[in-house]
């Protein structure tokens, strides 16, 4: 009998130690979507969090896919309470994704520690959106969903027994030896006994990336004020400064659809109270409602740690955990107790009085200062996990109060996840280099999160109509005065232009709500990378390293990416100039491009350098494209006006365009009321191009006037 015990001891040790799943079962969940199960059933993860709703029509919509990998190739087995995941890679492969990293496109041979944190100027894996996707140039994606601190091994652990082993090289005599040899995986370690691990499928990149964001249940559709202007106040600005500050914009005959109003609203703030400072703003209900009046609307800033000198603090003191952020407690908001005490609260003191949104900050991090991993929850859920999704749970109810308001939303975060892209939000942070905010705005499309790149000073007038420039190329046009009370107009030497381009954003207002329809029914992120657009072909380079024996012994080959360049909707390539310089290389995909302002012929498949000058930020439109605009405007239209459009038309081919229009402000979209409309540019018999666009279905909301202008750019 001893030896016995001693027998079952010893196998019991065994199988905890090591559990192989050498014949994962890949179960068809969605067209082109598979999950395979390993391990433990985990009681939260990324998707549970966000309660993700997979939109099945559309993603029957696209094509039918196989399974895109060798599946004999993906080995999972969970030792010691881990799970350890492996993946194939190809030679060519280019991976992406895996996070809104600040600094690098093409994720292959990196290292990364996937963490929720404030992004600490490294692409290191911790940041705002630590997302567990990648996506491969062969046409498919894998997500891990799991709530935890990954590490991901991006093609850079070279196993013994690897299928494609790296040449073996002397580095005594070869040159070409690496200090980081070839690897045909992707490993990833998860520090949990289980999760599921999600295959997309695609027939390009964009199609992984669509399928991806349809079953996060598509992307966001903003309400069309939302992708007017937007101005954050000085902390201290009271309900009297804010109206002013509306004032000036109107005085300055400037863009503003929303305020962001910042913490000195709150009677106290880190930790929040949610409660309205009564000397700043003696009347709330009648802030709001002037700001209404006049066709803006407030965005709260706020943090969800709660301050003991609050009304909610004593009710949900005892739903929180274990550790305070700032003397605030940190409400459990897996709990669905937590979450109906935050909307007793929130409707009471903001929504039924007419807010329109929030910014939620800190829930990213420092460590100095967050809750510590060794925190507890009442619900049971550890401190990594709580960190990995608060950022989710915080958008997931927020976003259903609006919805059940049905009056959308559109608002600022600075922590997300997977399975985001169906939440009314965009990621900011306190990070400030111009490049980097591009390479973000271009990372976040692999990903399904939107960011961005807002301005808060300049050292320059130059620096600052760049900066300007981009943020209207951007999903939101933000200047955030909140510490130095800047104004568009603080330079005034570039005033005029700085208005220019924001009203240029204005008249782009139907390209650009289209572009979010897609988004929404589609899941084509609006604003995306140039690997997402078919056509194109620039692939990394890699650029010869060089060993130095005292500073770097180890140097290694470096990548050369296309930079600073991106897609805004299916036409428009925008390409940012930054303080100081007077040209740059454009990458011009497949087909004929032109020049967005005046129509003239840049290039074809190639790339060109550029000379614009200050005034303008460079735009290309690619051939046979229809750009719908209208006037330049200071505020987002009214459900009940009608709009002239001027219908752009560029290149030497015929071209077509979808034109979607609803209310521009509730849900009844999703119960088919908006609007498609046909336009057409084709060529007459005499060669010339005519245009012709499709009349609305009538009971329909279509906010535009039937006559429309012409210009066609290229052919004038």
């Amino acid at each position: 009998m001893k030896n016995l015990k001693i027998f079952f001891l010893f196998t019991t040790t065994w199988f905890s130690y090591s559990m192989i799943a050498q014949n994962l079962e890949w179960n068809e969940i969605h067209n082109g979507v598979w999950r395979a199960k390993i391990g433990a059933e985990q009681h939260i993860s990324l998707l549970k969090a966000a309660e993700v709703k997979p939109d099945v029509k559309a993603l029957d919509n696209l094509s039918d896919v196989t399974f895109p990998l060798d599946k004999a190739k993906i080995s999972a087995e969970v030792i010691s309470g881990k799970t350890y995941l492996r993946f194939p890679l190809e030679k060519e492969e280019e991976l992406y994704g895996l996070g809104l990293n600040f600094k690098t496109h093409n994720q292959r041979g990196r290292i990364l520690n996937l963490h929720v944190d404030h992004y600490g100027n490294g692409d290191s894996g911790r940041t705002h959106a630590p997302v567990p996707f990648y996506v491969s140039t062969k046409g498919y994606g894998v997500l891990i969903d799991a709530a935890n601190y990954l590490t991901v091994y991006a093609g850079t652990g070279v196993r013994v027994e690897a299928d494609e082993r790296p040449v073996l090289r002397n580095r005594n005599s070869d040159p070409k030896w690496e200090a980081q040899p070839y690897s045909d995986a992707v490993e990833i370690l998860v520090p949990a006994n289980g999760t599921e691990v999600y295959v997309f499928g695609g027939n390009s990149m964009l199609e992984v990336v669509q399928r991806y964001n349809l079953f996060s249940g598509g992307g966001y559709l903003p309400p069309k004020w939302g992708l007017g202007f937007t101005q954050r106040v000085p902390t201290l600005f009271s309900a009297k400064d804010i109206l002013n500050e509306v004032a000036d914009f109107e005085h300055h005959n400037f863009p503003l659809d929303f305020i962001g109003v910042e913490p000195g609203w709150q009677s106290m703030a880190y930790p929040c109270t949610f409660e309205w400072e009564k000397t700043r703003f003696p009347d709330p209900e009648k802030f709001i409602s002037t700001l209404l009046d006049k066709g803006i609307r407030a965005n709260l800033w706020l943090n969800p740690y709660v301050s003991p000198v609050g009304s909610l603090y004593p009710k949900v003191k005892p739903l929180s955990g274990s550790h305070t952020v700032w003397n605030g407690v940190v409400p459990d908001l897996t709990l669905d107790k937590t979450r109906h005490l935050f909307k007793e609260h929130f409707y009471k003191n903001h929504l039924d009085i007419g807010v329109s949104g929030y910014k939620i900050d800190e829930v990213d991090g420092f460590d100095q200062w967050l809750w510590p991993d060794v925190a507890t929850f009442p619900s049971g859920t550890t401190a990594e996990e709580m960190r990995q999704v608060y950022g989710l749970l915080v958008q997931n109810m927020t976003a259903k109060w609006f919805k059940e308001m049905n009056r959308r939303t559109y608002s600022l975060v600075r922590a997300s996840n997977a399975g985001a892209s169906s939440f009314p939000y965009v990621i900011y942070d306190d990070y400030y280099s111009h490049k980097d905010f591009i390479t973000a705005l271009i990372n976040s499309s692999f990903i399904g999160v939107l960011w961005t790149p807002e301005v808060r000073a300049s050292k320059s007038a130059e620096e600052w109509l760049r900066r300007m420039q981009t943020v209207c190329f951007s999903p939101m046009a933000m200047l955030n005065a909140w510490a130095d009370g800047t104004k568009p107009w603080s330079f005034p030497e570039v005033e005029a232009q700085v208005r220019d381009v924001a009203q240029l954003r204005m008249r782009l207002l139907p390209y650009m709500y289209t572009s979010f329809a897609r988004y929404r029914f589609e899941g084509i992120p609006p604003f995306r990378a140039m690997q997402l657009l078919e056509g194109f072909v620039f692939k990394t380079e890699k650029i010869e390293g060089k060993l130095d024996g005292t500073d770097n012994p180890y140097a290694g080959h470096k990548t050369k990416e296309v930079r600073y360049q991106y897609m805004m909707g299916d036409a428009i390539l925008v390409a940012p100039m930054f303080v100081g310089e007077t040209s740059r290389e454009v990458v011009l995909p497949k087909d004929k491009w032109y020049d967005f302002y005046t129509g003239a012929f840049v290039g074809e498949e190639e790339i060109i350098t550029i000379e614009p000058g200050l005034d303008k930020i460079p735009l290309f439109v690619k051939n046979g494209s229809i750009i719908p605009m209208t006037e330049a405007r200071n505020r987002a239209p009214k459900t009940d006006e009608k709009l002239d459009l001027t219908i752009r038309h560029y290149g030497d081919k015929e071209g077509q365009f979808t034109l979607y229009d609803d209310d521009g402000l509730s849900f009844d979209f999703e119960n088919g009321q908006f609007s498609q409309v046909e336009i057409k540019v084709v060529r007459d018999r005499s060669g010339h191009f005519i245009g012709s666009i499709s009349k609305p279905e009538r009971g329909k909301p279509y906010g535009y006037n039937r006559k429309v202008a012409w210009e066609f750019m290229t052919q004038k």
